[in-house]
């Protein structure tokens, strides 16, 4: 190719899609795939027949939709790959825009090459940025390596940061982050659970009290992990329960609660990967409420937490567990001969100063100052957006701008937390501000990629992935195994990666377009789309949880061994048999009855019924054994 040739293709390629005669107005996509349907839209005077070229070629394909000031014309080809002229003519005047067609299959291409590198590699950050980086290349520059990495930094990474709803997202985790390390560090969390482990009096006891403060600590799986295996690890050597027990109760509450809370940490990250899915499909929906409606769906988070409730409540456990329990009460060792347990000195920056009394009220009265300012927002927001008249309380709180009153949730949390650690002198004005900075910069990690997702999310959108999935699946794709199949892809990606947050992130732009557009297609009544729309949301939600708990290089698993100071494979290798039991059973009698309508709350009901059953089942009571032994 000479280089005028070369200049000439860049400029047709980086040219927006435009009208080029004035007397009609194109909107045609800048790219389309070669092969898939797309949609022209014409504005401006017109009347009488239509004709409608590719590079002065009338094409046969389109079926015309006349309006009163518009026509759309759907289900138009593009003939070849590369650079076209559209024209529309009519009695009264021409159109004209470029686009550019590419082959279909480059449009999976970037979440592919995401997945595929974070399955590799173990690197979500770096995969998410290799996958925004390739669909920069066929999006935006010319099939040119080097200014496809431009464009994905000047262009693409700059579009997620000036997200007004994105930075909404930011603010949000990063002051919620901020308000966790004050609470955290002048003692609240710390607090309850002390007041929590005087009332563990035996084994029973001990593990049902690390298990509610697993519950109460719902707003940072990190927080949880961290002060409930540091705070309850001396109480539960005292009464012999194992560190491979204590750890796994406590990593299997600390990501299932957050994922799940109706505030907390993750709910920002959630709600902004739902929401810009949403705007990337044109979907009308409240992003906060759609998150409420999947938490019934969300039957691994739940029945994990259950799980933990039912080992601690009947005393039973089997499997690698059992005989853990079993060594710690017969030979008292709460570390088996040779283990390595993980410890961290650095996880004192969380506590609270020596010498401190640590107050419970110091953690519930910011978290409560948290949910009322939420509750009261979304009220008053709502209420204002609705106006005058009567309204249901759903209505009011759906017409809310949740992503600015979560903003006020924030900060007003973390000025009480602020206030109380001043106050009562636990904390100097400065020391509050390094807390807060502490767990402030705690979220940064999340932030990238979220950011990353947002991006790879506006990559997808252009190059029509979407659209792509549908062309292809739409004749083979039963949409009611969709919930399922979503799950089950979820957990091995979670579980290989060791992220739920990266695994969230890349799912979401290839699975919400499919449970939205699937059971349509099929023409399933509303019930039916609805339930396959929440079943794959909340698969997708829960389904990555199974990698927090699971997964040896999962953060969460880790800082679970530390905290608990366990061994960290004799941690995986005593939870991996329970975390697997768990998605059997909400396979099962969960994810596919959902996708065929099946009620979900009757899911979990059974999933809980076949749980106990497993348990009693195949569990025994290592203290009853000893007993009978002797």
């Amino acid at each position: 190719m000479k280089l005028g040739q070369l200049f000439l293709f860049l400029g047709l390629f980086l040219m927006p899609a435009r009208a080029q005669d004035s007397s009609l107005s194109i909107q045609v996509p800048s790219i389309v795939l070669r092969g898939v349907p797309f949609t022209v839209t014409v504005t401006g005077r017109q009347s009488g027949p239509v004709r409608l070229s590719v590079d002065g070629v009338l094409l046969a394909h389109g079926t015309v939709e006349q309006g009163d000031d518009s026509i759309v014309i759907h289900d138009v080809l593009a003939p070849l790959i590369g650079n076209h002229f559209l024209e529309v003519q009519t009695s009264t005047g021409t159109g004209r825009a470029g686009f550019f067609a590419v082959p279909g299959a480059v449009s999976i291409l970037p979440p592919l090459m995401a997945i595929t590198l974070a399955l590799i590699t173990k690197q979500v950050i770096l995969s998410l940025f290799c996958g925004v980086w390739l669909g920069a290349v066929f999006t935006m520059g010319g099939y040119n390596p080097l200014i496809g990495f431009l464009r994905t930094i000047d262009s693409y990474l700059i579009r997620a940061i000036t997200d007004p709803d994105h930075m909404a997202i930011v603010l949000f985790t990063m002051t919620l982050g901020g308000m966790v390390g004050i609470i955290s560090r002048s003692g609240g969390t710390q607090g309850i659970v002390v007041s929590l482990a005087r009332y563990a009096h035996n084994r029973r006891q001990g593990q049902l009290a690390t298990w509610l403060m697993g519950l109460l600590i719902f707003f940072d799986d990190y927080s949880n992990s961290l002060l409930v295996g540091n705070t309850m690890r001396p109480f539960t050597d005292k009464l012999k329960i194992s560190r491979e027990k204590l750890s796994y109760m406590v990593d299997s509450t600390s990501a299932a609660i957050a994922s799940i809370a109706l505030v907390s940490t993750w709910i920002g990250f959630e709600l902004g990967l739902i929401s810009s899915s949403f705007q990337t499909l044109g979907i009308e929906g409240n992003a906060y409420l759609t998150f409420l409606a999947t938490i019934p769906y969300s039957f691994y988070s739940i029945m994990a937490l259950l799980l933990v409730g039912i080992l601690a409540y009947t005393g039973r456990d089997f499997g690698p567990m059992y005989a853990a329990e079993r060594r710690s009460l017969l030979e008292g060792k709460v570390l088996r001969d040779g283990a390595t347990p993980l410890l961290d000195k650095e996880l004192a920056n969380l506590l609270p100063p020596e010498g401190v009394k640590s107050q419970w009220y110091n953690a519930l009265l910011p978290i409560g100052a948290l949910m009322l300012a939420l509750v009261v927002g979304l009220y008053v927001d709502g209420r204002g957006s609705l106006g005058a008249g009567s309204h249901g309380f759903r209505e009011i709180i759906g017409a809310a701008d949740s992503f600015k009153v979560l903003i006020w949730a924030a900060f007003s949390g973390t000025a009480v937390a602020g206030g109380l650690a001043i106050g009562s002198r636990i904390l100097t004005v400065n020391d509050t501000v390094g807390a807060f900075l502490v767990g402030f910069k705690a979220m940064m990690v999340g932030i990238i990629i979220l950011t990353l997702a947002r991006s790879l999310q506006h990559v997808t959108g252009d190059l029509h992935t979407a659209d792509y999935i549908f062309h292809l699946t739409e004749d083979i794709l039963n949409p009611r195994l969709l919930p399922v199949l979503t799950f089950i892809i979820a957990a091995f990606t979670s579980f290989s990666t060791g992220t739920s947050w990266g695994t969230m992130a890349i799912l979401f732009p290839l699975v919400i377009p499919l449970a939205h557009q699937l059971p349509l297609d099929a023409g399933l009544p509303e019930a039916g789309r609805q339930a396959i729309f929440l079943g794959s949301l909340g698969a997708i939600l829960s389904g990555s949880i199974f990698g927090d708990h699971c997964s040896p290089i999962s953060d969460t698993t880790v800082m679970s061994s530390i905290a608990s100071g366990a061994d960290h494979i004799d941690h995986v290798r005593t939870q991996l048999p329970y975390g697997l039991t768990v998605a059997g059973v909400t396979i099962l009698v969960g994810y596919l009855p959902a996708g065929f309508g099946f009620n979900p709350y009757l899911g979990n009901l059974l999933s809980l019924a076949l749980l106990g059953l497993v348990v009693w089942k195949l569990g025994r009571d290592p203290e009853k054994d000893l007993d009978s032994d002797s």
